[in-house]
């Protein structure tokens, strides 16, 4: 594999998209990969992801020929660096909320001058090519992304000041909490005119800072409709969602056979 290669394919304008993976399963996360998907996203926050499973899940999408991808637990910055030297090539941070919180997710995964991550990343050297250690220090920087998720009314009126932030390289919209926040709680619409409005909004802010707009869909028809209005990194359902319809469309068949009468089952 090309070393950072999400990075490259995002900084050279390319649309991507990207699978998501909640079981905790390195190999369900390959079989994603080896599909097609040129990234990843391990999901630690909402997910059953533990550290040891990380580790092995970033090998295993990473040897299948894609991009691993980390969302870290709420405000767990310690996660931030690790998941990077476990080889992940972008961070995903729920919840960030101000420009404060934007400058602590950028120190956490920025070497100096940009952040102030600790040096020790010898399984992201292996995976990412055998760099010398002072060519990845090089490199890192730029190669790692960082995607800062907007997901609240606060987070929504500082959405310029957290892309303008250096060391972000992304804003990345969770839909279901930004619409969930901006209803008090009263609705979970992701196509309510408020939450439009919203999603348009920060697209412009990341599009404005010279950032990376990227958004969590659904299925692939919400993730081709929102790449159609600007955004350029999407990520298309979960592990969750694809194993439920796969059994979901098998059991209909079944039902479907057993209700005809010519149909000896």
């Amino acid at each position: 594999m090309t070393a950072f290669s999400l990075a490259k394919r995002l900084r050279a304008g390319e649309t991507v998209f990207s699978g998501w993976c909640m079981m905790g399963s390195p190999i369900v996360a390959e079989t994603i990969a080896r599909e097609g998907f040129p990234a990843v996203v391990l999901d630690a926050q909402h997910g059953l992801w533990d550290t040891a499973s990380l580790v092995a899940g970033i090998g295993a999408v990473h040897h299948a020929g894609g991009a691993a991808m980390v969302r870290v637990p709420l405000a767990d910055f310690g996660m931030v660096s690790r998941a990077l030297d476990f080889g992940a090539e972008a961070i995903i941070a729920p919840m960030i909320n101000t420009e404060a919180d934007a400058r602590q997710f950028a120190a956490a995964a920025k070497y100096p001058p940009l952040g102030e991550r600790s040096f020790g990343p010898p399984r992201a050297l292996m995976l990412q090519g055998q760099f010398a250690a002072t060519d990845y220090l090089a490199a890192a920087n730029a190669g790692t992304l960082t995607l800062a998720m907007i997901e609240t009314p606060e987070a929504l009126s500082n959405a310029g000041a957290i892309a303008g932030t250096p060391g972000i390289d992304a804003l990345f919209i969770g839909p279901y909490d930004l619409a969930t926040s901006l209803s008090a709680g009263e609705a979970q619409d992701i196509n309510a005119p408020e939450v439009d409005v919203a999603i348009d909004r920060i697209c412009a802010a990341a599009l404005k800072a010279g950032k990376i707009p990227g958004i969590y869909c659904r299925d692939a028809a919400r993730a081709l409709d929102m790449a159609r209005r600007g955004f350029r990194f999407l990520t298309v359902g979960s592990d969750f969602s694809v194993v439920r319809d796969g059994v979901a469309a098998s059991l209909k068949t079944l039902a479907v056979a057993r209700g005809n009468t010519k149909d000896p089952f």
